[in-house]
């Protein structure tokens, strides 16, 4: 495998490592907690968090919309454990995909159905900093909004 891809997995999977180490902390009762009206609440987040990894990479597929809205609909995680599994699965899927790839085709490009256009690896890059930007967000919501000791290193 790549070593920039293999790097960048690896990133990733710290990503999920402490996702889920937080959903460990969390009572299923957390999952209706909603800090702002009318965004997210700590279970729709998850459920966000829980699919990027296999949502983007069906994006960087070049997925069209329909195909992705169909994606969405007929996906629901209803329990902490059916979030940690379906994020670990969603890893394991992106990352038997990624390992597959020869460098010609991490560098093909691929334009998603909104318009923007990357390489493979450059998507994979993408998943990295969506994956990142969301688990940030859990954890302010978690710890600044409702005041829960996570106890967890979000980088190695």
């Amino acid at each position: 495998m790549n070593i920039y891809c293999k790097s960048t997995l690896h990133q990733i999977k710290v990503a999920v490592t402490t996702i889920v180490q937080m959903i460990d902390r969390l009572a299923v009762q957390d999952l209706q907690k909603r800090p702002t009206e009318n965004k997210h609440s700590i279970g729709e987040l998850l459920t966000h968090i829980a699919l990027i990894c296999e949502a983007d990479s069906l994006i960087s597929d070049g997925s069209s919309k329909a195909k992705m809205d169909e994606y969405y609909t007929n996906v629901s995680y209803n329990s902490l454990d059916e979030l940690k599994d379906g994020l670990i699965k969603n890893y394991k899927i992106l990352e038997e995909k990624y390992e597959r790839f020869t460098e010609e085709e991490l560098l093909e490009e691929v334009t998603s159905y909104w318009g923007v256009t990357y390489s493979r690896y450059e998507w994979l890059i993408e998943i990295v900093a969506h994956l990142y930007h969301h688990r940030g967000q859990l954890h302010a919501m978690l710890v600044h909004c409702y005041r829960i000791d996570l106890q967890v290193s979000l980088f190695e």
